[in-house]
């Protein structure tokens, strides 16, 4: 990256790496150009969150984004984004889900607000095991795969799932509950099972499907591998995980590459499997439902899912004029997402009115505003002051990905 005669509009932004459990070992660093040490590495983070702040190169060398920020508050976010959200309110990451997440939901804002609030009056550290509220922000998600993506997604619709619990024998127990209690009866009663209640009924699953899962014969479009590949990398094989009732219960998704998603608080989900560009509210928040060691507060769990139907939104992106860039739209104010297909020599042309992070997951550009520019290659990134005007330039055809703040 060429960082010799830097724009103050323009400046070159190095993320953080996370090298969680379930992260793949090569994609991220692949996609970066860095030498793999064999750690698992899960997401790769590009912004301002304090738990993992990005690093910008300036002429003084390399500053954390959020101390940034702070000493360039109006230059770097722009009068609106300011007053809206007094900080860089999205944050932005490259994923590679080689094992299954944890199911997860995520609060609304105020939910947020007053949740971070009592955990700060009870005194519980920010970085205890047991908290449920890391900030007091909300986290709306978008994802755009990469490759072959598979996730869970929100409640299946009343007939799907009474099928599943009907076709499923060791789940048909749970159908008087389902028709006489609906989805919150439903969920609530196998997440208050105890340790041996799941052990009756998954007992018998697991011992079905294992067989099938290590012969090959389950296809991935059948909850029943994912059941099986949650209990064949689980790190306690004697102790089947609640997280597998989700799998039967909610929507099985697989996106093919350039397909997008959008998860809204409430709607309860995992990732299983794939690669995939992720920009969300700037938080942390999860509330887990299980397929995880990590803490999960059923109570707390229950007051933010969504229990109704979903029916999976699968985002194509709206095309702009210029038919270089895609935009997946959401409700949500906090960022706007879009991918831009830069074929050589073409140029593409825009003004970020709000701040901005550009990754170029794909060939090799030069951005130029009216001052400077700079080169981009694979796996850099630039971060972008509010009111710049600039444009790319195509050296190699190139793939940019865009995080901006919502309109």
């Amino acid at each position: 990256m060429n960082t010799a005669t830097l724009s103050p509009k323009l400046l070159p932004i190095i993320g953080k790496t996370q090298n969680y459990a379930w992260g793949g070992k090569n994609y991220i660093s692949e996609l970066l150009k860095i030498k793999s040490n064999h750690q698992k590495c899960a997401e790769y983070w590009l912004g301002a969150h304090t738990s993992a702040p990005s690093f910008i190169s300036t002429l003084k060398g390399n500053i954390p984004l959020d101390t940034y920020l702070k000493n360039n508050l109006f230059e770097s976010l722009g009068k609106e984004t300011l007053h809206k959200f007094g900080k860089l309110p999205f944050l932005f990451k490259v994923l590679d889900v080689k094992e299954m997440l944890s199911i997860q939901v995520h609060p609304t804002k105020k939910a947020a607000e007053i949740g971070f609030k009592l955990e700060n009056d009870l005194g519980i550290p920010l970085n205890a095991p047991y908290r449920n509220y890391k900030d007091d922000n909300h986290k709306p998600e978008i994802m755009v795969a990469l490759s072959e993506f598979w996730l869970l997604h929100g409640f299946l619709p009343k007939d799907k799932l009474e099928k599943v619990l009907k076709n499923t024998k060791e789940l048909a127990s749970l159908m008087p509950i389902f028709i006489k209690d609906g989805y919150l009866g439903l969920y609530k009663k196998v997440m208050s099972f105890s340790k041996e209640e799941i052990y009756k009924i998954l007992n018998p699953l697991t011992q079905r499907i294992m067989p099938l899962y290590w012969a090959g014969k389950l296809e991935k479009n059948s909850p029943d591998y994912w059941a099986a590949k949650a209990v064949a990398s689980s790190a306690e094989k004697n102790n089947l995980d609640k997280g597998i009732f989700s799998i039967y219960f909610f929507n099985l998704v697989q996106l093919q590459k350039g397909e997008a998603i959008f998860q809204d608080a409430g709607v309860p989900h995992a990732y299983l499997e794939g690669q995939n560009i992720e920009l969300m509210a700037n938080s942390d928040n999860v509330l887990r439902g299980g397929l995880t060691q990590k803490h999960i507060d059923v109570n707390e769990l229950l007051k933010h899912i969504s229990f109704k139907a979903t029916i999976p939104n699968i985002l194509n992106g709206e095309k702009q004029k210029d038919n270089l860039e895609r935009i997946f739209l959401t409700p949500v104010k906090d960022f706007e997402l879009s991918e831009i297909k830069i074929p050589i020599s073409k140029v593409y042309k825009s003004v970020s009115k709000t701040p901005q992070i550009l990754l170029l997951l794909k060939g090799e550009v030069e951005i130029r505003d009216k001052n400077n520019s700079l080169k981009l290659t694979k796996g850099q990134s630039v971060f972008l002051k509010a009111n710049c005007d600039y444009e790319i330039v195509s050296l190699k055809n190139a793939i940019v990905y865009k995080a901006k703040v919502g309109n």
